[in-house]
């Protein structure tokens, strides 16, 4: 199996082709073995050079309330009465170290998200 680190954009184009033509390999194979290896090349590359910004705290909540077809009445055991809700969702107000705590542990939201500085010039 001749598998080499991922160094340039050509290498990582060619790597992205090449899985390509391994997705249905099966997963006791050569060729699934190859495509498990190929991937974890990627991602690490793509870690390295794409590197995801987390959401702001507001895009974080939003995106868990989609996900899980809240309102922001299901948001006020964590957050507190409903326009203190509003107040958190059109960014009038951060969360407090407690909020985050109950989102995060209630919700499952990344706590790296809740405690990042609001994102000013997103408007809702």
């Amino acid at each position: 199996m001749d598998i080499k680190l991922i160094k340039t954009d050509a290498d990582y184009r060619a790597a992205l082709a090449e899985i390509e033509t391994l997705m249905m390999a099966g997963a006791d194979t050569p060729e699934g073995e190859r495509l498990d290896l190929l991937v974890t090349l990627v991602e690490a590359y793509e870690r390295c050079h794409y590197p995801m910004d987390l959401p702001d705290p507001v895009a974080a909540i939003r995106f868990e309330m989609e996900q899980n077809g809240l309102t922001p009445k299901d948001l006020e055991p964590m957050i507190g009465r409903s326009n203190r809700v509003y107040e958190i969702l059109n960014r009038k107000r951060p969360l407090t170290l407690k909020m985050i705590w109950r989102l995060h542990q209630d919700l499952g939201i990344p706590a790296e998200s809740l405690i990042k500085p609001h994102d000013k010039s997103v408007t809702v």
